[in-house]
This record gives structure tokens, sequence and C-alpha cells, in this order.
């Protein structure tokens, strides 16, 4: 899908406008958008590719790719449009990782921090580092998942998207997406129970799809 086939939402307000200068070369109102969007890109990116370092190369790789194909971008939610950019940048790499693959404890400590549970207020010092091995887990727990069933998870679960808006994002139909996140949520819960960690777990939505 070309990134320019996301063309059927309303754009966030504000954006219109920003767009349109951007078109015209105004360096100014693109770095606005990039100033509007680029916490949603990076967090995408982050908790994809589990480490900081790649996914800062990812968004700006992906602002470059959107800067560049501005001219034919017919309209659109703008956040989807780039979100779709920014996974098909995290897929290239993961690609890449696979003829290179690697396995850090840095690596790990990136993506814990990319997926990390939140704190509750007065909690002890206990409980924090109960809470951060928990994170920890979690974050092997989303390396498990096909690159596929990780997207889901991570636009449904963690950034709040529609099944409509993932299904653009992802470039798939509403039942794929739908399928891919019904298995991750399986495949995390059961991963999680057997490490007696599912109670603990409140940043990611793994109740049955209705």
């Amino acid at each position: 899908m070309r990134p320019d086939s996301l063309a059927q939402f309303v754009p966030p307000t504000g954006d219109e406008a920003l767009i349109e200068d951007a078109r015209q070369g105004d360096i100014a109102a693109f770095n606005d958008i990039v100033l509007r969007h680029e916490t949603a890109v990076y967090g995408l990116c982050l908790r994809f590719l589990a480490n900081t370092e790649a996914a800062a190369d990812a968004v700006q790789e992906t602002f470059v790719a959107a800067f560049r194909h501005l001219s034919g971008f017919r309209g659109g939610n703008l956040r989807s449009w780039l979100l779709h950019i920014a996974a098909n940048r995290c897929r290239d790499e993961l690609r890449r990782r696979r003829s290179r693959p690697t396995t850090s404890l840095d690596e790990l400590m990136d993506e814990a921090e990319g997926l990390a549970i939140a704190a509750d207020e007065g909690e002890t010092p206990e409980e924090a580092a109960l809470r951060h091995e928990r994170s920890r887990s979690l974050a092997q727990a989303m390396r498990t998942l096909s690159p596929d069933q990780r997207l889901a998870v991570l636009l449904c679960d963690v950034e709040g998207l529609d099944y409509l808006h993932a299904a653009q994002v992802m470039g798939c139909s509403l039942g794929t997406v739908k399928s891919r996140l019904s298995r991750a949520r399986a495949h995390l819960r059961d991963w999680l129970r057997e490490r007696e960690l599912l109670p603990a777990v409140r940043r990611l939505d793994m109740g049955e799809d209705g």
C-alpha cells in the first residue's frame, strides 16, 4: 500500500493548514507537523523495534519519506498515514535484523522501557522492583509475537486505534486485524499466565474480542 492510500479519514483540526503550507515548501509548517506527531510515531517505533537507536532512525526515515510524498497525500488522517509509513520502516528494519540476528541485554532493557507498566501512586520500593520485572517479562512476551501480531497489539491496545484505523495502518482487512489481534492476545495471556504475571499487566487490554 502506498503512503498516500489513507484517504478516507478526517484530519485532526489544524493539520489541513499545515499540510497545505508544507506542500508549498514551508519547512516551518512541516516541522510543526513533526512536532505534532513525533511522539506517536516514536512510541510505535520504540515498542515495535525494542531499541532506542533503531526507533530514532525509523522516526527520521518516516518523516523524510512523509516529506517526499506529501505532494501525493490526498487528504485523510495524517497520524494514521504517518503510522503506516513508520510501520513499513519498522518491518524493513526487522527484515534487516533477520540477516544479522542479535539479542542483547541492552535491547531487552530498551523494550522494557517501551512497554513499561505504569507505576501506582505510593508504591513501595519492593512493588516498584516487581513492576519493573513484570515490565521486562511483558517485553519478552511481546518479542515472541510475529511482527504482524505485535503491530496489531501496539496499534489497538497501546495506541488505542480502532480496527478500521489499524487496518489502514497495517494495509490489511478488518478481519485480518481482528484475527491477528485475537491470536496475539491469546498468546500473551498464555505466556503471562504460565509465569503468573497476568494480573499485573494493566497497560494492554487482553480481554476477549467483543
